[in-house]
C-alpha cells in the first residue's frame, strides 16, 4: 500500500467525495466537542491521504470554532528549507486564533527514504537541526543568520509570529525510536505513541519513556504522553461488528502491510532503538494479530479489549 502501489487505483472523482466527506466529519466533531482534530503527513500510500497536513488544517481553521488543530505533522527534514514549516505553522496558529498544535514527526521510512529520497542515515541529524531553526526562528526578536550544515540562511525573520508564545505545543509523534524519549524529555514535548499494536504491545514502549521522565527527573505527567487505541462504539455488540469489522479488516489487513524492502532503509533505525527490540508500525507478512490491536463495546457497559479475526468478519474476545 505504500511506494510503489499503481497509481491506476486512485480515482480522483472519489477522491473528491472522501476529501469533502473527512472534512465535514471533522467540522461535526468540533461542533460535539471534541478537543482536538488530527492530520498528518504521508507520501504515496493508500494508507493516508494526505502529503500535506497544513492544507487539511488551512480548511478546518475557518470551519471549526473550538477544537484544536493537531498537525501530526510536518516531516521537518523534508522541507528545504525547513523555515517554511515555521512560516506555515504561524499561520494556522494565527488564523486558528491560537490552536495550533505542532507536531514534528521523524517521518517513515516509506515516506522520507524511498518516497522523498533522504540519506537514512542522516534523517535524524537533519531533523534535529531543522527543529533547531524553527524554534529560534519562533521565538527570535531579531533578525538572524542560520549557518547549519543542511540549511543555510542569511536572513531569517518570521512574519506572521504565531500566536501562542513562546510558540504553540510541540508533540512529538514516535513509533518506538528510543531517542525521541530523550528528545521529547529534554525538551518538555508531549510524546505521542502512534501504535496499531494495542495497548498490551504499548506498554512497551511507553514503560520506556516514563522510565527515560524518571532518570531525568522530569514531572510524570499523564498530559505528557499520547497513546494512539482504535476504539469502536456502537448500540449493540452486533451492531458494532456490522459497522466497523470490514473496515477493521481492510485497515489492518492491506492497508498496514508494506513491502520490508520499504519499512526499515537500512540506516533509518537507529543501532539503540534495534538493540531495544522496536520495530515499525506496520505489519511486514501475514495477517493481523488476533488480541490486542482494538477496544470495542457498548457506550454504557464498559469496553473491552478486542483482536481481528482471522476470517476479518468477527472480533474475537
Amino acid at each position: 500500500m505504500w511506494v510503489d502501489i499503481p497509481r491506476d487505483l486512485y480515482d480522483p472523482k472519489l477522491g473528491h467525495r472522501l476529501y469533502n466527506d473527512y472534512l465535514d466529519q471533522l467540522e461535526y466533531a468540533d461542533s460535539m466537542g471534541f478537543d482536538g482534530l488530527g492530520v498528518n503527513e504521508h507520501h504515496q500510500n493508500a494508507y493516508g491521504l494526505m502529503p500535506s497536513p497544513n492544507i487539511m488544517a488551512a480548511a478546518l481553521t475557518r470551519r471549526t470554532r473550538n477544537a484544536n488543530l493537531v498537525v501530526l505533522g510536518n516531516s521537518i527534514a523534508l522541507y528545504n528549507p525547513p523555515i517554511r514549516v515555521a512560516e506555515e505553522f504561524a499561520m494556522l496558529d494565527v488564523i486558528s486564533g491560537g490552536r495550533l498544535i505542532a507536531g514534528f514527526p521523524v517521518g517513515t521510512s516509506m515516506d522520507t527514504n524511498f518516497c522523498y529520497g533522504e540519506v537514512p542515515a542522516t534523517i535524524r541529524e537533519k531533523y534535529y537541526e531543522a527543529h533547531d531553526l524553527i524554534l529560534k526562528a519562533w521565538k527570535a526578536k531579531d533578525v538572524f543568520s542560520f549557518n547549519g550544515k543542511y540549511t543555510k540562511l542569511r536572513y531569517v525573520n518570521l512574519w506572521p509570529k504565531p500566536l501562542q508564545q513562546p510558540h504553540p505545543p510541540i508533540w512529538i509523534p514516535g513509533g518506538g525510536s528510543v531517542e525521541t524519549y530523550d528528545f521529547c524529555a529534554d525538551n518538555d514535548y508531549q510524546y505521542s505513541f502512534l501504535s496499531y499494536f494495542g495497548y498490551i504491545a504499548g506498554k512497551k514502549v511507553s514503560d520506556g519513556y516514563w522510565e527515560v521522565m524518571a532518570k531525568k527527573g522530569k514531572e510524570l505527567n499523564p498530559y505528557s504522553l499520547g497513546f494512539a487505541q482504535v476504539v469502536a462504539v456502537s448500540e449493540t455488540d452486533e451492531q458494532a461488528e456490522k459497522d466497523y469489522a470490514p473496515h477493521m479488516d481492510y485497515f489492518y489487513n492491506r492497508c498496514l502491510h508494506v513491502y520490508n524492502g520499504f519499512a526499515d532503509a537500512p540506516g533509518y533505525r537507529t543501532v539503540k532503538t534495534i538493540k531495544a527490540g522496536v520495530l515499525g508500525q506496520v505489519w511486514r507478512s501475514g495477517r493481523a494479530p488476533t488480541r490486542g490491536t482494538q477496544v470495542e463495546g457498548l457506550p454504557r457497559s464498559g469496553l473491552r479489549d478486542r483482536g481481528v479475526a482471522e476470517d476479518g468478519a468477527r472480533a474475537s474476545a
